[in-house]
């Protein structure tokens, strides 16, 4: 059986060697002019760095072109995709169709990873895209448990499923935390507003806190919670899920190191035997637990939702 991967987002270039040594058997990295949410910031150099770093563990890279693309960034596409293939990357991600028209011409040779964000929800689609030449898809956040399964099971490319890290909620194009305030302001409140991290959106009905950021994709509202599902991942390594993603999106190294040891701990266990998992997995919960950040509660996400038609 396949060993499934496990895909990391990195914070930075020094991450990459710790993060290969604890279990990481991939990394997304890529600058936000063309990448949507990424855990940090890698300038073309750093892309770089990262590849030759993470090839020489044996480890696989991945640039984020997963952002949409308007006209005016259009012309660019074609060089930043040359760059990715030049610079050794193992794949490029994307959502928007004009990354693949034009990866056909300027890079026809790597590999593409299809990732919508919300799209992804069954295997027709999945198969479509790969139709159109994506080697993977990835699965939307919102889709539970049964529902992965029988995508992998008809599925005609590689999939992946996020497995622990907050979630994206809405995104806007536009920069809304300037009025957001005025607008909702009867209802919610926004924390620290004028910092460039560390921005709450308070929703005082639900006693929930969202966190919130703008960047050059727009503004972003994310998931309260952080999924976890180090002891679920039974059903999806039976089905043999191709990928499991940790997104490090406003977390720590530190933090990102624990949780990578733990998740390839669960991996490992359940490859050798499937009882080892078993009894290790609630002890693997409660060590990301102890370094879980006190305001983000761990919980399964939609993977036990129930579906709704």
């Amino acid at each position: 059986m396949k060993r499934t991967e496990l895909l990391v987002t990195p914070l930075s270039v020094n991450d990459i060697l710790p993060l290969a040594e604890a279990g990481a058997d991939a990394f997304v990295v890529g600058e936000q002019r063309y990448g949507l949410r990424l855990a940090g910031e890698f300038n073309r150099e750093q892309v770089k760095q990262a590849i030759e770093l993470a090839h020489s563990k044996g480890k696989k890279v991945y640039v984020a072109m997963n952002a949409i693309f308007h006209n005016e960034k259009m012309d660019e596409l074609s060089d930043y995709i040359k760059f990715a293939a030049e610079a050794n990357a193992d794949a490029i991600i994307f959502g928007d169709p004009a990354v693949l028209m034009t990866a056909r011409e300027a890079a026809p040779d790597i590999k593409l990873h299809w990732s919508t964000e919300t799209l992804g929800t069954n295997w027709f689609s999945c198969n479509y895209w790969g139709q159109k030449g994506a080697k993977r898809a990835v699965l939307a956040r919102e889709i539970n448990m049964d529902s992965i399964v029988e995508i992998k099971e008809n599925a005609e490319v590689e999939i992946e499923v996020q497995v622990h890290g907050m979630s994206c909620m809405f995104q806007s194009k536009r920069s809304l935390l300037g009025n957001y305030y005025e607008y909702q302001g009867k209802v919610m409140e926004i924390e620290n507003r004028k910092m460039e991290n560390n921005m709450f959106l308070h929703d005082k009905e639900r006693e929930n806190k969202y966190p919130i950021f703008e960047d050059e994709n727009g503004t972003h509202i994310m998931s309260p919670n952080d999924i976890c599902i180090i002891d679920e991942l039974q059903e999806m390594l039976e089905a043999g899920v191709d990928s499991f993603k940790i997104d490090g999106i406003l977390k720590s190294s530190d933090y990102l190191l624990t949780v990578t040891k733990a998740y390839r701990e669960a991996i490992d266990l359940f490859f050798e035997d499937p009882d080892l998992y078993e009894d290790k997995k609630d002890e693997l919960l409660a060590a990301i637990e102890e370094v879980q950040p006190a305001n983000r509660k761990l919980d399964t996400g939609f993977f036990f939702k129930e579906t709704v038609y």
